[in-house]
């Protein structure tokens, strides 16, 4: 009677359940705290990086997108612009009278620049030591026109526009040292002085008029020997009239020389220059891509070492039943878990700087989903390359040769 054996059954090995997972993870980074917590830390860096850049960009985006709103986008410049010489043209001065004709127009102020004159702190201030100032001749309700207000003091009106009376843009005020308005106070403009009586808060869509000393059209032309043309007209059109107002503008304001007119709307420049911005941003990410690099490198560099104090650990739970690809999942998820905490750590940095930034700067706090998205992304994708190589390599030892170093 013969009989037959059955082959024994192929022994399975136990699935690695994630939770199993997760704490084989743990408490290989557990053991190795201060190590886990440097090669960490060049992934928070490089998130952080980027999430403050994005957040930011996006930030002041829409800090300046809000105050275009405020001051409306209905705002309109003429300026003179070059005749056939290439020489600085000249606006007529009835310019601004007849383009407070032109249909749609609510609004018309003007500034004149008056070249000849340069304004200092003192007479003893050396002529060459200008600031950057310009001194320019201003119609009396400029600041309600281009959305600024005043800020110290009072603005030009009918009975100081023919006097030796001076009004500071914001920029200007600082460059003069400047910083309130007192009795008496007076600056240095075109050899002789002048009362100063008010400073001006920030223009945000006339930047040019915060570098500027003001003065009344009379007074420049009594003192300073202007000769009363404009040389920018800030005027305000119907919000559905604008484009309709802005076609005719050059040949409203100099009927026979248009093309000598330059027309723009500054709320139109602000949003291409907050488009623009965001060029600015490759070179900051370009440096929060390196911090990653130097995290990637920390993460392959402490997964290495592991792999070669864990030799023992590796072989005995290979000799119980742990197959390659368990160990490898092993040591991968020790990486990747290793890079997620330095990148959630990133995304925690990167939000509270802009944060706080963003709130000096009185912009509304908008940190992007892809900001945060990315960060914890590329902080995945930094763990799993710089933790596979290791992980592979742990794999492919044998029980024999790690049991072999106990």
């Amino acid at each position: 009677m013969t009989t037959t054996s059955r082959p024994a059954a192929a022994l399975v090995p136990a699935r690695l359940r994630p939770s199993d997972l997760a704490g084989l993870a743990s408490v290989g980074l557990r053991t190795r705290k201060l190590r886990a917590l440097l090669s960490a830390l060049g992934i928070a860096i490089g998130v952080a990086a980027i999430v403050a850049v994005l957040g930011l960009a996006s930030s002041s985006q829409a800090g300046l997108l809000a105050e275009i709103s405020r001051l409306g986008t209905n705002l309109l410049t003429v300026t003179n612009g070059q005749n056939f010489s290439g020489q600085a043209a000249e606006l007529p001065a009835a310019a601004p009278g007849m383009i407070e004709q032109l249909p749609g127009v609510t609004a018309v102020q003007y500034t004149g620049a008056v070249s000849s004159a340069s304004a200092y702190r003192s007479p003893l201030i050396p002529s060459i030591q200008t600031g950057a100032l310009t001194v320019a001749a201003s119609s009396l309700d400029l600041p309600a026109v281009v959305g600024a207000s005043v800020a110290q003091g009072s603005y030009l009106n009918a009975a100081t526009a023919g006097k030796p009376v001076a009004v500071l843009g914001t920029a200007a005020a600082q460059r003069l040292g400047i910083d309130r308005i007192w009795p008496g106070m007076r600056i240095w403009v075109g050899g002789r002085w002048f009362y100063v009586t008010g400073i001006l808060s920030p223009a945000t869509l006339a930047p040019e008029i915060d570098s500027s000393v003001l003065i009344g059209f009379p007074a420049a032309e009594r003192y300073l020997g202007f000769d009363g043309h404009p040389s920018e007209i800030y005027l305000r059109a119907a919000s559905s009239q604008v484009n309709t107002v802005d076609n005719l503008l050059a040949a409203q304001a100099n009927p026979e020389n248009p093309g000598q007119v330059n027309v723009s709307q500054p709320s139109a420049a602000l949003t291409a220059q907050a488009d623009a911005a965001g060029a600015f941003n490759t070179l900051f990410l370009g440096l929060g891509a390196v911090a990653l690099l130097v995290g990637a490198v920390g993460v392959a560099n402490i997964m290495v070492i592991s792999v070669l104090e864990r030799r023992q650990e590796i072989g005995l739970r290979r000799a119980l039943g742990a197959t390659k690809g368990q160990i490898r999942t092993q040591f991968l998820a020790e990486a990747i878990l290793l890079a997620l905490a330095g990148g959630a750590a990133g995304v925690i940095l990167g939000s509270a700087s802009t944060a706080v930034y963003a709130h000096t700067k009185g912009w509304a706090i908008v940190i992007p989903p892809e900001a945060w998205a990315g960060g914890l992304a590329a902080a995945l994708l930094t763990g799993a390359l710089a933790g596979l190589l290791p992980a592979i390599r742990a794999a492919r030892l044998s029980p024999t040769q790690a049991l072999w170093s106990l």
